[in-house]
């Protein structure tokens, strides 16, 4: 290639990938999937390494790496980064207040019309600032004390959400405010990874995007996956300002950075009222953590008029969420045994009241958790729960910890069964080797069995399994269908009428299907995505149990741990015993010649289903969109190929809309089942 041609591909190059890196972080709607975005980094890297005089720092390829640092350089912000007041578990009243003395200060009467405000997300992240210059990124810098914070540019061009270059004509200087954050999915993988290392896990996205950010080795900042969102703006010139701070966070956006979505303009107080409660009814439901909301009066001229009490904005507040962490004691420490035999120490707690909920029990994942956080009987620890997320030790205040305080030691046998415990050099995991005999075991792995999602068994609840179990009339889920209605009678909370119900429940459940069997068998890994795969594939349970693993990984999303799992389930005699109870027991379960993958006209798609379906289940609906291929997704994003919308669809529909996303009826959900195409 010419010295010409090569610059020409590589400004292609460029600007393909920061045209995707625009869609995937700011409009979250990306177009290609990740291979295709990496096969152009690639080649990009690779024309660079040919020809060294392309290469530009502000390419996409120089975001990662650098000279590690001695020390922070400080950096003096021109206009002081200063923070909002916080108030901390305000009701409607505290909106209220705000508004009357925003009013007040305004000058503002009962004639005279509501206050704008915008209305945003309160981030628990690092606050920092982007400058540009001519459209370039040229500096980052933390908040430090409002007046000189630490310079991170290098760490800072390692987050793909942050644009080296500005899209369109950018002003002169822009100096963009935002907070970096860690997403829960990317702080669960990058944590799952860790441990699996045998390195510490981060102690929540909050202090894994500081410490990030502030690591002097940028190729280290790099391996920590962050993002970003602007949320203000400090120094500007070149450019008109517009009217609002909305129009303002519009603009943002159209120079390429990333802003929230969860932001709106409200109405005097009652508009503040309905986005704070509307904000703590998702909280639990956002990808990422937030410790509150922000109102900021819409109207830049009114903010200079109202200018700064002290060190804070007259013109914005934040009302803070109830805190996600607080201390307590732990009581003592137990362990509790899995379905598939993993034990996992517990703490108890001095009941203390975090995420909204009173906490008394809270995780401490391993072994080897409990030793590198050294957690002890009377500690003092730090309790996190965030949304449905099982509350966790992340830490130990150690001057508090008492003078006969011991440590942990995980229990040689189990608790339960007694069988040794016993933990392979690949996993962090420790197991009961009990298995079936164990009836901690037993109950969750019935519980599976009769879950919705597997058999669904209904009226199979917790505490009839929990007898079941105890009287071991229930010894694998074979036994389930010998049960004895009379007997079943007897029971605690049960009756004639009871029993009778769960026995019509048994025997619908006997007409079931491949894949729901495979999910219900419970086997190691092996989720309702992997087990749809694996019946469409194989088609067939006799010719799944005869598969090796290079046959097993021939099917789509089955790796080579998925695949040793389903051959070591099916190697074992008592899993293929179990398999043949259930035939005789009358268990059916539909089967098809093995899969041929031409029909796979949604493969790659995304689909999302709400409301009620007149002709087939959701269940069946589901399984239907599988088969051919496609993502079946719980919730509605920019990532969303289509929505079917049955009777009653409700907001999963209107973000549907919003996005722009293609919306099917029942009839097109038929049409494409039936093998029609879908229209682009």
């Amino acid at each position: 290639m010419t010295a010409t041609g090569a610059a020409d591909r590589a400004a292609e190059l460029r600007a393909a990938i920061d045209r995707h890196n625009y869609r995937y972080y700011v409009l979250d709607d990306p177009q290609v999937p990740d291979a295709e975005y990496d096969r152009l980094f690639r080649e990009l890297q690779a024309l660079e390494a040919d020809h060294p005089e392309l290469r530009d720092p502000h390419s996409p390829t120089q975001r990662v790496g650098g000279k590690a640092l001695d020390r922070f350089a400080p950096v003096r912000h021109r206009i002081p980064m200063l923070s909002i007041r916080t108030e901390t578990d305000v009701g409607p009243g505290g909106a209220r207040a705000f508004d009357a003395q925003v009013r007040r200060e305004l000058g503002l009467n009962e004639p005279d019309p509501p206050v704008e405000y915008a209305c945003e997300l309160k981030f628990d992240g690092l606050a920092m600032s982007l400058r540009y210059e001519n459209g370039q990124l040229v500096r980052a810098a933390t908040r430090g004390d409002g007046e000189t914070g630490e310079e991170v540019t290098q760490n800072a061009r390692t987050i793909k959400a942050i644009p080296l270059r500005l899209r369109g004509v950018a002003p002169d200087v822009l100096e963009v405010r935002g907070e970096v954050y860690m997403s829960r999915a990317d702080f669960a993988r990058y944590n799952a990874r860790q441990r699996e290392a045998g390195l510490p896990p981060l102690t929540n996205p909050r202090n894994g995007a500081a410490g990030s950010i502030r690591q002097l080795d940028p190729n280290l900042a790099a391996k920590r996956p962050l993002s970003f969102f602007a949320y203000g703006f400090g120094e500007i010139e070149g450019w008109d300002t517009p009217a609002t701070h909305g129009e303002m966070l519009a603009a943002l956006v159209e120079w390429g950075l990333p802003v929230s979505r969860e932001r709106a303009v409200a109405l005097g107080a009652q508009g503040l009222i309905e986005f704070h409660r509307a904000i703590a009814a998702k909280r639990d439901r956002l990808p990422f953590d937030i410790d509150g909301v922000v109102y900021k009066v819409n109207r830049l001229d009114w903010q200079r008029r109202l200018g700064f009490r002290t060190r804070e904005p007259r013109w914005a507040v934040a009302h803070k969420f109830p805190a996600q962490e607080e201390l307590t004691v732990v009581e003592a420490i137990e362990v509790q045994v899995g379905r598939t035999g993993a034990i996992t120490p517990v703490a108890r707690l001095k009941p203390v009241f975090v995420g909204g909920v009173t906490v008394t029990n809270a995780t401490l994942h391993n072994a080897g958790e409990i030793a590198r956080k050294d957690v002890r009987v009377g500690d003092t620890v730090q309790v996190r729960r965030a949304g449905d997320v099982i509350p966790e030790v992340v830490g130990v205040v150690l001057e508090r910890r008492p003078p006969e305080a011991r440590p942990f030691a995980l229990p040689e046998t189990c608790p339960v069964c007694g069988s040794p415990v016993v933990r392979s050099d690949s996993e962090a995991v420790a197991r009961c080797s009990g298995g079936w005999q164990c009836r901690a075991q037993r109950k969750e792995a019935i519980r599976h069995f009769a879950s919705r999602r597997a058999l669904d068994i209904e009226g199979l609840g917790d505490k009839l399994i929990e007898q079941l179990v105890e009287r071991d009339w229930v010894r694998d889920p074979a036994d389930l269908f010998a049960l004895d209605a009379a007997a079943v009678a007897e029971l605690e909370r049960m009756g004639a009428k009871s029993a009778a119900k769960l026995g019509e429940a048994l025997e619908r459940a006997k007409t079931t299907r491949l894949d729901r069997l495979l999910y219900a068998l419970g086997i190691r890994g092996i989720g309702e995505s992997m087990a749809s795969a694996l019946a469409e594939h194989f088609g067939a349970l006799d010719a799944l149990v005869a598969a090796d693993p290079d046959r097993l990984q021939q099917t789509p999303d089955i790796g080579p741990v998925a695949a040793a799992a389903v051959q070591a389930f099916f190697a074992e005699p008592r899993n293929r015993d179990l398999i043949a109870r259930l035939r005789a027991a009358g268990v059916t379960w539909s089967e098809t010649a093995a899969k041929r993958l031409e029909n796979r006209s949604l493969a790659g798609k995304t689909v999302v289903l709400t409301g009620g379906l007149e002709s087939l289940s959701r269940d069946e609906a589901t399984a239907r969109l599988r088969a051919l291929g496609a993502k079946v997704a719980s919730g509605v994003s920019g990532k969303t190929d289509y929505v079917v919308a049955g009777r009653d669809a409700g907001s999963k529909l209107d973000k549907a809309r919003e996005l722009g996303v293609t919306v099917l009826d029942e009839a097109g959900l038929l049409n494409v089942l039936a093998g029609q195409a879908l229209s682009p």
